[in-house]
């Protein structure tokens, strides 16, 4: 495997394994026992347990030594099988994790109180670190978790006891009570500083609270730090149900925060007290949504994704057999399309009416768009579905997550498969709060990167959990992508987990900034794949406006603004004939540097969208 430091430098979401002592306990092995001991006892359960967990997605476990320190074996009269205890159990980790998982060596507070507040030294508490680290070392962790402290000066000697032996990664945690500080006291911001100046590698928190007020921990976390951040929360606070402790929080809940923890800026996601292996496979099954982990990726020499999933019987379409449009990308022809609004209600006969238009003047593709602006629509996929029918030219599916869990995903990704549909454009959604429809549920089970992973792997003829379809689909994939977006490093790196996942072309927003653009297209060099800019012939000054000030995404520079409003001052005609001049101008400037364009038909009107194409003539 490749050694973990090196992946630490990667930006991969790491999913740890939940609590060993809740399934200890749910095993039949009571609170009286020293759960550590069980790594002499009963290796087989502990392995078992290793095995739960890698087995639902876990790409890394921890020893069972959380208590293996000296001070709290002796309370059982095991201090003198302190070393047996740790190297057994990271070789128990490792017999189990195999090549599948990493093994992270488990250290918990020496349960005693060290200076100032009690009689241990500095030096005893890093001395007794270090006989723990030692045994679990020569059992063969690849890197090692300090979780649960409250104490900063105790952390830091055994950060400390860490680095006189070894080079190996260190996952630092600390515990927070309900008001968001240790309970010495201590800030999120003023432990994270210190851990990090400390040596951490990963500076994270774990047990004590639930999902929420670690979540709110870590955006302050965040912002003192460029290290990576680490999130293991209970199930919630536990509750006394009959006289027995129960935590509440369900492994549905849970997924919702891993989501969150992700944007928060987390990388490894996973659970402490209480959380079992149906939460971390849900945690699981949101990080794999959010960034794609179960597939190598390579780049051909044209800047293609080529995507090696598990081996199966069936052959993969190539990209230049799946659909004209794909053909057409796949061998660097320029494409052409224009976006055409589903209709609003169940006559479709005046947009397949325009989209003829299209078919006639010869434009490679329609795309369809699927709830824009949270608007309610025709379904995109059954408006495709009577285009190619009923018109025959090809469409682009605008799909996004908005709407639908993975379940019906699936089952729409498959039927739209089995309709003939080839071309899709992998999109995440706007919120309802956009529409008319503010109190509508968004579902956002993954994102645009999670379903261009799912879309990917149903082209190898896999599902998202790696089972077999039999014959795979056959889809071109596009994502969307913004180069005005605001934090451009961020759709940078989005843009990267897109292409990783498996998408063959983009699709820019409305391009306004012919600059920016360009700049943006060189940032984008070392994961390049073809790209199709978004071109909005404006019709006003109002248009503009509108587009600058409530489309997401979409910045209309000054000067265009000034042009637009000019024109507009003068009549309508001329507002318009100055929108249709600046979407040529747009469109030719950056006409060597781009692979297609779309064009989007303002209000329906086909025939405007059309007048753009003049100019490549």
């Amino acid at each position: 495997m490749q050694p973990f430091r090196e992946l630490l430098e990667t930006d991969r979401i790491h999913v740890v394994d939940g609590a060993m002592g809740t399934m200890l306990y749910a095993k039949g092995v009571y609170i009286n026992r020293c759960y550590d001991e069980l790594n002499l006892s009963n290796p087989d359960l502990v392995r078992e347990i290793h095995t739960e967990y890698i087995r639902v997605g876990a790409d890394i476990v921890e020893t069972n030594t959380f208590g293996a320190t000296a001070h709290k074996l002796q309370q059982y009269g095991l201090e003198a099988n302190l070393h047996e205890i740790n190297a057994l159990a990271a070789r128990i980790a490792r017999e189990a994790a195999g090549d599948r998982a990493y093994v992270a060596g488990a250290i918990g507070p020496l349960g005693l109180r060290i200076e100032p507040y009690g009689p241990t030294s500095f030096d005893e508490a890093k001395d007794l670190f270090k006989e723990q680290a030692v045994a679990l070392l020569e059992g063969g962790v690849d890197l090692f978790c300090l979780e649960t402290f409250s104490d900063v000066s105790e952390i830091r000697q055994a950060i400390a006891a860490i680095r006189e032996l070894c080079d190996l990664p260190i996952v630092a945690q600390m515990t927070i009570m309900t008001d968001g500080n240790t309970l010495f006291g201590t800030t999120p911001e003023l432990f994270t500083e210190r851990l990090d100046k400390w040596g951490a590698d990963v500076i994270g928190l774990n047990c004590g609270v639930g999902p929420a007020i670690i979540l709110s921990a870590l955006e302050k976390m965040r912002a003192v730090t460029k290290k990576k951040l680490s999130a293991q929360p209970n199930a919630g606070l536990p509750r006394d149900v009959q006289g027995r402790q129960f935590y509440m929080c369900s492994p549905e809940y849970m997924s919702k925060f891993a989501k969150r923890f992700i944007q928060s800026g987390a990388k490894f996601i996973g659970g402490c007290c209480g959380t079992t292996p149906s939460h971390i496979k849900l945690i699981s099954d949101s990080v794999r949504a959010a960034s794609p982990r179960a597939q190598r990726v390579t780049f051909s020499g044209a800047g293609t994704a080529v995507v090696e999933v598990t081996p199966t019987d069936i052959k993969v379409v190539p990209p230049e057999e799946r659909s004209a449009w794909g053909r057409k990308i796949a061998t660097g022809e320029f494409v052409t399309s224009v976006e055409v609004l589903p209709p609003k209600g169940v006559d479709a006969q005046k947009t397949l009416d325009s989209i003829r238009l299209l078919k006639d003047a010869g434009v490679d593709g329609v795309n369809i768009p699927d709830g824009a602006r949270a608007q309610s629509r025709m379904s995109a996929l059954a408006t495709a579905v009577l285009v190619e029918q009923q018109i025959g030219i090809e469409t682009v599916l605008h799909y996004c997550c908005r709407d639908r869990n993975l379940l019906g995903m699936m089952s729409d990704l498959l039927g739209a498969a089995a309709l003939g549909l080839r071309n899709i454009l992998v999109i995440t959604g706007d919120p309802p709060k956009m529409g008319p429809y503010p109190d509508a549920t968004a579902v956002f089970d993954i994102d645009s990167i999670g379903l261009t992973n799912m879309v990917s792997k149903l082209n190898h003829g896999l599902d998202l959990g790696n089972n077999p379809i039999g014959e795979p689909t056959s889809f071109c994939i596009g994502v969307g992508v913004n180069p005005g977006a605001i934090n451009l490093d961020e759709e940078i790196k989005r843009f990267e987990w897109k292409v990783e996942a498996g998408a063959q072309y983009a699709i820019t927003q409305p391009v306004f900034d012919t600059d920016q653009l360009r700049d943006f297209l060189k940032r984008i060099q070392h994961v390049r794949i073809p790209i199709i800019a978004g071109i909005w012939p404006l019709v006003s000054y109002r248009n503009a406006e509108f587009l600058h000030n409530e489309v997401p995404g979409v910045r209309v520079t000054s000067s265009i603004m000034d042009r637009m409003r000019a024109a507009s001052t003068i009549s309508k005609e001329a507002g318009r004939d100055e929108g249709l001049k600046i979407a040529r101008e747009s469109l030719m400037e950056v006409r060597d540097e781009i692979q297609g364009v779309q064009v989007s038909a303002p209000f329906g009107n086909v025939k405007y969208a059309l007048e753009v194409f003049d100019v490549l003539r």
